[in-house]
């Protein structure tokens, strides 16, 4: 798309995001059920409602756009899409812990040009297309210019996750290394690191719609986002985000 497409589609995506926020906070605010899927994954009549409110919005708006979602699967044309997360988080969700938000993505060719995070709890909206830069509440975010790892914040989430990945040595060195460590995970690492406030953040067992937009906030705010083999791809199920500064030095560390 151009650069005016983009900001058009950046535009639905918020619209959809909203109203997707709006579903999901009835039942947040009033009750749900929940049931594990086939991957034992929890899901709520909220997850699904979220995202059947999305592809209404994205689907009047950018009528020559497939979809991938984490609820309802893929749709239609696959190279230009829509992906999404109507609900990352869910086990907060569950548990109302307001670390949760909508994840909407557009992945053009295999490389992410759009994305949206919002949460609807705290109102949270960060939002970046390529060339754009990335934005929160409407203000420009950019990623710290910490270039020392002594002086950086690691982010974490799912510790054994990590350990039964065999990267457990990997990220005790970054520990190590680093000066202050968190576990603020789900989609708030991500923010995070594009805004300024930490400069490392390592995650896995993750799927495409875990990790689209946050791809491009991050790079658009002036980080680099990558998986564990350096790689800048949504779909090896890694996720390794920085400042930039400090990636190479950072992902040595860790190990490849």
């Amino acid at each position: 798309m151009t650069p005016a497409e983009l900001d058009g589609a950046l535009a639905a995506a918020v619209e959809a995001a909203r109203a997707a926020g709006e579903v999901a906070l009835k039942y947040y605010r009033t009750g749900f059920d929940v049931t594990l899927k086939a991957d034992a994954t929890p899901v709520t009549q909220a997850d699904r409602g979220a995202e059947q409110a999305i592809r209404e919005v994205l689907g009047r708006a950018t009528v020559d756009c497939g979809f991938l979602g984490e609820e309802l699967g893929a749709v239609g044309d696959q190279q230009r899409r829509w992906i999404i997360d109507p609900i990352d988080g869910t086990r907060n969700f569950i548990r109302h812990i307001p670390v949760w938000a909508t994840l909407i993505a557009l992945e053009e060719r295999g490389e992410v040009t759009a994305g949206v995070i919002y949460n609807p709890v705290t109102g949270e909206l960060l939002a970046a297309r390529r060339g754009g830069g990335a934005w929160r509440d409407g203000e420009r975010v950019r990623v710290s210019a910490i270039a020392d790892l002594g002086e950086a914040t690691l982010l974490h989430a799912g510790l054994k996750l990590l350990r039964e990945a065999g990267r457990w040595d990997g990220f005790v060195r970054l520990v190590d290394a680093t000066g202050r460590q968190r576990g603020f995970g789900d989609y708030l690492g991500y923010a995070l690191v594009a805004e300024g406030k930490a400069e490392i953040y390592v995650e896995t067992d993750l799927k495409a719609w875990d990790l689209a937009p946050c791809k491009v906030i991050v790079e658009e705010a002036g980080g680099r986002f990558t998986d564990f083999a350096g790689v800048p791809t949504i779909h090896s199920g890694t996720a390794f985000a920085t400042n930039g500064y400090l990636h190479d030095a950072a992902l040595a560390l860790f190990g490849r």
